[in-house]
């Protein structure tokens, strides 16, 4: 393809161009290979088999032991579980009722998160899909795609054609595998609600008695289950091996010996257990393998093309810090970091230290100035006043002389020094005619003295003004010299509180945590509104996947509102609402009504973050 040019994409061996590329695409595996053929072999093997082991024994034990988190309860209420509740001896059968449940939640819960991942995928704009598709799918799937675009451009021209229809397809089809393994796993906990809610009373008898009905709701959960399983893989060979009409089950089957028979041991409920936990591990292993290539990709898979790019740039970095570094000889490094500490000292003593002892200064100042009394205030004055006056007495005096000289007669006393400096102007303008002969005979030489001695008074008089502006000022001004710092203080308070209160999905504490409890809300609305639509309509099989997804929905409602609600001491009314809107014999008039007061009653669920209800 590279030898045959795109205006002309018939012309040469297309045979040819293909191995020509399949060359340049092995020509980088071809060299690892040699790379790691050429490096020596490990002394002793058993090193690495001893640090496998040592990560799998701590580390894969830690992530075993994660601490569970409460969810939403079975719809156990009667009066003996409330007893056994309070008396902290919880049977058998509910914890591992309470297993399955857990269990059940939390591949619905990976399940949901890959399908909003591919929804948001299928409704991005056509830029968004070729990019995934090129850049977020991995390396691999970068050279692939790659490849196949230029292989397109030579051919026919339209490669982002091909690319769109193939993220079409490819999303198309994770969205119906992820939905179905959805419905088949939110059936699977609606009908163990359903069962646990007609055997209530039985599971809550002695331990045996409550293995015993244990026992037969799960074989009939995990039968259904397979089955819904099997009819969403017709056509597949996962689910199970056949040899004619007859299926290996996915699930084993638990016994269903009565009580009170001889065959009942403690070894059977014991194997019976461990058996109900090995069609969690089938269940397990199942979805991983159907769902494994429609999973949402992990972070790394998605962001590979920024982390090498950082990885690039943080190794050329460190190179070049390398070279600037003591090791290298350079002290380049050093002078850096002494520049620094001189930068910041300096930045400390001028926006903070100072600032700060300047207002000190100016506010004990301002009390010393309070506390005197009214005579030192009038005494400061008459001195001020006083040395005002010399300068302006002195220029009085040359100013009447100069005009009785000038006038030749006395002037009166109530002359005012606005009329005087109207002569003297005049005189000046006249003696300005012959300025030689005035300068030397005239009074040319005295008015400009004057004139000088009036203009350095008014120079003085606006010098001691500009100066009791500055000090009524200087808090001011040492405000402003600390505003810098007062802004990167900020910045840095800003940036602990958003770390601090970040939004851990629903549960966090801003605004976008509490606009997620809300819409799950809605969800819960809108799920039950469509589960009353299939039951009007006979749907049974649609009508149990929807209470499933409205019993996943409340569960996440409940983990986020549950911290916050108990802050509040709202906690055991919200309780009690989230319960009853997981009841099967509650009216949906009346999950409505509760649903409507989750949305006004809760400040947890309100649209801000005041407790205050809105006026209407």
């Amino acid at each position: 393809m590279a030898t045959s040019p795109p205006q002309n994409p018939s012309s040469g061996d297309p045979s040819v161009a293909h191995s020509l590329a399949a060359a340049a695409l092995a020509a980088p595996a071809r060299i690892w290979r040699s790379l790691v053929a050429r490096l020596p072999p490990l002394p002793d093997s058993g090193l690495l088999a001893a640090v496998s082991d040592l990560q799998r024994r701590h580390f894969g034990v830690r992530r075993r032991r994660r601490r569970r988190r409460p969810s939403l309860p079975l719809p156990l209420r009667s009066a003996a579980t409330h007893s056994v509740r309070i008396a902290g001896e919880m049977p058998k059968a509910f914890v591992i009722l309470d297993d399955v449940v857990q269990h059940t939640l939390s591949n619905l819960h990976g399940i949901h998160k890959s399908l909003l991942f591919w929804q948001s995928k299928a409704e991005g704009t056509k830029s968004q899909k070729v990019y995934f598709m090129i850049f977020e799918r991995g390396p691999r799937a970068f050279v692939e795609a790659t490849y196949q675009t230029l292989t397109r451009l030579g051919r026919d021209g339209r490669p982002v054609q091909f690319i769109l229809h193939s993220a079409s397809d490819m999303v198309s089809t994770k969205l119906a595998a992820l939905t179905s393994m959805q419905h088949c796993l939110a059936a699977f906990l609606a009908e163990v609600h359903s069962e646990v809610n007609k055997c209530r009373e039985g599971l809550t008898e002695s331990s045996d008695k409550s293995l015993h009905t244990l026992f037969a709701i799960l074989n009939t959960t995990f039968s259904k289950l397979e089955v819904s399983l099997r009819n969403a893989n017709e056509g597949k060979n996962e689910l199970s091996t056949h040899d004619g009409d007859f299926y290996e089950p996915l699930f084993g089957k638990l016994p269903e010996v009565d009580v009170e028979s001889l065959q009942w041991t403690e070894a059977l409920s014991k194997d019976g257990i461990s058996l109900i936990y090995q069609n969690l591990q089938k269940l397990d292993d199942f979805l991983s393998s159907q769902l494994s290539s429609h999973r949402k990709p992990n972070n790394l898979t998605i962001y590979w093309l920024p982390y090498t790019c950082g990885a690039l740039g943080l190794s050329v970095c460190s190179l070049w810090l390398l070279r600037h570094s003591s090791l290298m000889g350079s002290p380049d490094i050093d002078n850096w970091i002494q520049d620094a500490k001189v930068s910041v000292a300096g930045f400390w003593d001028e926006h903070v230290e100072q600032p700060i002892i300047s207002i000190r200064d100016e506010l004990f100042e301002t009390f010393k100035q309070r506390d005197k009394g009214v005579m030192e205030k009038q005494e400061v004055q008459l001195t001020e006043d006083s040395l005002r006056r010399v300068p302006e007495s002195l220029l009085a005096l040359m100013l009447i002389a100069f005009c009785e000289q000038t006038s030749g007669g006395k002037l009166p006393e109530d002359q005012s020094v606005q009329a005087m400096l109207e002569m003297l102007t005049k005189r000046y303008e006249k003696e300005l005619i012959h300025p030689i002969q005035n300068l030397f005979s005239g009074e040319l030489a005295r008015a400009m003295l004057i004139q000088i001695q009036k203009l350095k008074l008014d120079l003085e008089s606006g010098l001691l003004e500009m100066d009791q502006i500055l000090r009524a000022n200087a808090i001011n001004f040492a405000v402003l010299a600390a505003l810098p710092a007062f802004g990167l203080s900020l910045l840095l308070l800003a940036l602990v509180r958003t770390w601090v209160m970040r939004d851990h999905g629903a549960e966090g504490r801003g605004h976008i945590a509490r606009r997620q409890r809300r819409l799950l809300l809605v969800d819960v609305e809108r799920r039950l509104m469509e589960f009353q639509h299939y039951m009007a309509n006979g749907m049974e099989e649609e009508a149990r996947c929807q209470f499933g997804l409205v019993l996943y929905t409340l569960d996440r409602l409940y983990k986020a509102v549950e911290s916050h609600a108990k802050e509040t001491g709202e906690w055991l009314s919200l309780r009690e609402d989230i319960f009853d809107l997981a009841k099967l014999d509650m009216g949906m008039q009346d999950k409505l009504i509760v649903v409507s007061r989750l949305k006004f009653m809760y400040s947890c669920l309100l649209p801000f973050s005041s407790s205050r209800l809105p006026r209407l």
